[in-house]
């Protein structure tokens, strides 16, 4: 298993590279909506294991329209158009509902789809077309993927008090201020090193906001797949699980670092739909 995981890692980490630096923003934009598409459908398949083929495609359908707009204002989905949309998803099951008493959760779950991967994770397309995006991103990246392998690590070796048992029986606490203090490191040298867009104060402050809220991101999945009944989201990416297993820290910071930039350093301006 540590093995795949490097081998995943030398794999995509000069890929991103050169995605974020090299490609236009719309190429970031094709592989974000790609990976939540991908995401909507791996936390659907948690709740449908079969059939609700209509209500999934609606979903993925909505999903990928919010990520569109985000990346351009207006051009297909106003507030017209979305809620148009989100009432189809309702009175799709009022048309085509098998049991009566799934009908709440089947309607609910499709629409959390919709928001916790394309809406939250929308926030990665205002970022990068943010001036110096390719670098907020590169920083965002760092600093969760920091506080995702201090927290495993630290966890492996030194965790021993449980963090939250009941929603995901190998997290520590231990694991949890390695996470956290990774996370404070790398946002202070990401600052250094290529973002002097933000003060070092800042990188500190938002190492530690987002050293918190992503595993706040990663436990919010682990209770979903508990509720589910299932370890991964599911395995396209060997050794890490599915889609949504790396994309479920990043789904909590990547809004929380947008509107940081926005609020606090006035940085970029919010798109309101």
């Amino acid at each position: 298993m540590h093995l795949k995981r490097v081998i995943s890692a030398v794999i995509a980490l000069p890929l991103f590279y050169l995605l974020v630096q090299y490609l236009p923003p719309v190429a970031f934009f094709i592989v974000v909506l790609f990976g939540v598409l991908l995401g909507q459908l791996e936390f659907y398949r948690l709740y449908y294991p079969v059939g609700q083929r209509g209500l999934i495609l609606l979903g993925l359908l909505c999903g990928g329209l919010i990520l569109l707009h985000f990346y351009e204002p207006g051009l297909f989905l106003d507030r017209e158009v979305l809620t148009v949309l989100l009432g189809t998803v309702l009175l799709y099951q009022l048309a085509t509902y098998r049991d009566l008493a799934a009908t709440l959760t089947d309607a609910a779950v499709s629409l959390l789809g919709i928001f916790y991967l394309g809406w939250f994770l929308g926030h990665l397309v205002l970022l990068r077309n943010l001036d110096q995006g390719e670098y907020l991103i590169f920083f965002l990246f760092l600093v969760t993927w920091a506080g995702d392998t201090g927290a495993y690590y630290v966890g492996k070796g030194l965790g021993r008090r449980r963090l939250a048992p009941m929603v995901s029986p190998n997290k520590t606490l231990e694991g949890a201020i390695g996470g956290w203090l990774a996370s404070v490191l790398a946002a202070g040298l990401a600052q250094w090193w290529f973002l002097p867009l933000i003060s070092f104060s800042d990188s500190l402050i938002l190492g530690g906001l987002l050293g918190v809220v992503g595993q706040l991101g990663d436990l919010t999945e682990s209770m979903f797949k508990r509720g589910a009944g299932v370890k991964d989201s599911g395995h396209f990416l060997p050794g890490h699980g599915g889609v949504l297993d790396k994309l479920d820290s990043l789904i909590f910071t990547a809004p929380v670092f947008y509107y940081y930039l926005l609020w606090v350093k006035q940085v970029g301006r919010l798109i309101v739909i």
